[in-house]
């Protein structure tokens, strides 16, 4: 098995984690209730054709999960696309989409919390969105100050209970079907022709996707991982895969049963509470309870707490590299974990979420954020597949090597060509910044260097 050492590292994390651990990990991270937050929106974006909008993210995400499996095999050390591009491009590039993928890692806790924050403010009005993001920060830096096997553990618990959650809505949104409660056409929710153009749906994907991002955070615990980099690989596509069953479904019930359809198309969900109305048109008042407090458990506990970890490790990584400041690459001698870059994620968390909090579309303007830095990276990780493999190694593996990351490629240049306006003003601001930072790198004479791979 390949290790950090042959790369010129040194072995700092704890190895510890297994397929179980590190499948648990990406499918919290993705959250198996994540469609609760974003329901409405992406209702409102797709015209109802919320499972359509979920499929086509898939199909984007299933692409470029198989070019992470590739170059999690060729280079199995934390960092994600950053180190990926690095090494299977060069090292400028590998700066490059570790900079495209920061605007994804670092804002995408603000986001959970924000959500999750939301959602506890729905039904006890008395404590304040930021009062109640603030205690969701201190709770997850704890957890994760303590190790990754801390986290791990805990990630088992709650990914059992997300599940059944889920199937109680599963269950009473059946039943509330078989009543004759349906509010549109069975097939309607995958296609309408009445509302179907292909600017529609990619549109409405590119924030469905949001709801898929984080299997590509099991990449960051390659240092963690005690099992065949391939292992990582396929932990990888086999939590995608579970996550698009579970999405689709839920997304297709709850667009069934979603009341007053033709007003949320028109003016969106502003409040965050489409589908908690929906849950309560279903089953009740209880139902719609659960499923808020399921919401801010999994947005705002288990999966910020996984995507705190994944973001920690990806800043350490560069720092590591010499890349960001060199104070983010320290590492706890007790915990084994990168202590300051999990203390900045929790700094960066807790100023950006308090500031969203008091916008009007806080968390719709933070989604589209993190997707256009997660979309810019895995178009760059793309490119990264064909130059190692079918250039520097003479691959012959033309379909895992050359054709899948192509298609990968187009999908996802769909997906960002569609994305909101805002988004791709920030974010192509954002990449500027990154261009004005490695530039002035260059001038200093700090260019972007790896460590020399030991033959």
């Amino acid at each position: 098995m390949s290790t950090v050492e042959q790369f010129g590292y040194r072995q700092e994390l704890q190895r510890s984690l297994g397929f179980a651990d590190l499948m648990i990990y990406g499918l919290i991270f993705m959250v198996p209730i994540a469609p609760f937050g974003i329901f409405g929106n992406v209702f409102s974006i797709s015209h109802g054709m919320v499972a359509l909008a979920y499929v086509i993210g898939l199909v984007a995400m299933a692409f470029t999960a198989l070019s992470y499996a590739q170059m999690a095999r060729a280079f199995p050390m934390a960092g994600s696309v950053y180190t990926y591009a690095g090494r299977g491009i060069a090292a400028p590039v590998g700066f490059f989409a570790g900079w495209a993928i920061l605007l994804d890692y670092v804002l995408v806790p603000s986001l959970l919390y924000l959500v999750a924050s939301t959602a506890m403010n729905s039904f006890v009005p008395a404590v304040p969105v930021w009062a109640w993001l603030v205690a969701f920060v201190l709770l997850n830096t704890v957890v994760n100050y303590l190790g990754i096997q801390m986290t791990a553990r805990i990630t088992r618990i709650m990914l059992v209970a997300e599940l059944a959650v889920l199937a109680i809505f599963l269950v009473v949104g059946g039943v509330a079907l078989a009543q004759g409660k349906a509010q549109a056409g069975a097939l309607t929710p995958l296609f309408d022709s009445s509302s179907f153009t292909w600017t529609v749906v990619f549109a409405a994907a590119s924030v469905a996707v949001l709801s898929f991002l984080g299997f590509d955070g099991i990449s960051t615990l390659a240092e963690e991982n005690r099992e065949d980099a391939r292992r990582l690989g396929r932990s990888m596509v086999a939590a995608l895969g579970v996550a698009a069953v579970l999405f689709v479904v839920q997304t297709w019930v709850a667009a069934l049963l979603t009341p007053n359809r033709e007003q949320l198309i028109a003016e969106g969900d502003l409040t965050g509470n489409a589908f908690y109305d929906t849950a309560a048109f279903a089953g009740g008042p209880w139902l719609s309870v659960l499923t808020a407090v399921a919401t801010a458990i999994a947005w705002g506990f288990a999966n910020s707490l996984v995507a705190q970890a994944a973001t920690s490790r990806l800043l350490f990584a560069m720092a590591r590299d010499r890349q960001l400041p060199a104070f983010l690459a320290k590492v706890h001698p007790k915990h084994r974990v990168p202590v300051n870059a999990t203390f900045a994620v929790a700094a960066v968390s807790v100023t950006l979420g308090v500031f969203m909090s008091l916008r009007d579309n806080g968390i719709g303007e933070l989604a589209s954020l993190v997707n256009f830095g997660a979309m810019s990276a895995f178009l760059l990780l793309h490119v990264a597949v064909v130059v190692h493999y079918m250039i520097k190694k003479r691959s012959r593996n033309i379909w895992a090597h050359l054709i899948a990351p192509a298609i990968g490629f187009a999908v996802l240049v769909a997906v960002v060509i569609n994305q909101n306006v805002a988004a791709q003003w920030v974010g192509g601001v954002w990449l500027a910044i990154g261009l004005v930072v490695i530039g002035v790198s260059y001038v200093v004479g700090r260019r972007p260097e790896l460590p020399t791979e030991v033959k």
